[in-house]
């Protein structure tokens, strides 16, 4: 129940922002931007803390048996996801540009990816969610109409690719244990 709880202040803070027209506004005007920011980052905190804590007492009740091959498509995903979510951070370059949106695009293909290697209940509804999440924000995004980046140089694209690869073999080889609990190699 933890780990519900938790997908649904994360999601609900998170959803709440970004589909109800003018809550953002209105939490402004009422908090202003620093209250605003706080009584935001401290919910979401709240919600992924929940949603880490629960996860390892949530049963891991099999729903499907995905072919281990596929477990080399979401490495691939999740690399390009890692590409996709630094240059979402990185000065703008073509990947930023040609993405519109290049965190949520991350989000898409890391939740993806991470739904074709795992097919317990658990996974499901986590990464399920961050997916629905991510695909309806990009709905959302695309419907307020906000401005795509301009394409910047290459050499912004070199260095979101080399940051993305570094962070992808940083959590494949040492990481993923403590933040998942799972080795990969």
């Amino acid at each position: 129940m933890i780990f519900i709880l938790g997908l649904i202040i994360f999601f609900g803070v998170h959803g709440l922002t970004a589909f109800a027209r003018g809550a953002r506004a209105g939490l402004l005007k009422r908090f202003g931007e620093a209250g605003y920011k706080g009584i935001y980052s401290l919910a979401s905190l709240a919600g992924f803390a929940l949603i880490v804590i629960g996860w390892s007492a949530a049963p891991t009740t099999p729903l499907y048996s995905p072919p281990y091959w596929l477990r080399h498509v979401a490495y691939l995903l999740v690399l390009l996801a890692f590409i996709s979510l630094a240059s979402a951070y990185l000065p703008a370059g073509r990947i930023k540009a040609a993405l519109k949106h290049p965190m949520l695009a991350g989000v898409k293909l890391w939740a993806f990816g991470h739904l074709l290697a795992n097919g317990d209940v658990r996974s499901v509804l986590l990464f399920g969610a961050f997916l629905a999440y991510a695909v309806a924000d990009r709905i959302a995004v695309k419907r307020r109409g906000e401005p795509t980046p301009a394409a910047g140089p290459f050499r912004n694209d070199a260095i979101a690719v080399i940051v993305g690869v570094v962070g992808w073999f940083a959590v494949y080889m040492f990481l993923h244990p403590y933040i998942a609990g799972v080795a990969l190699r």
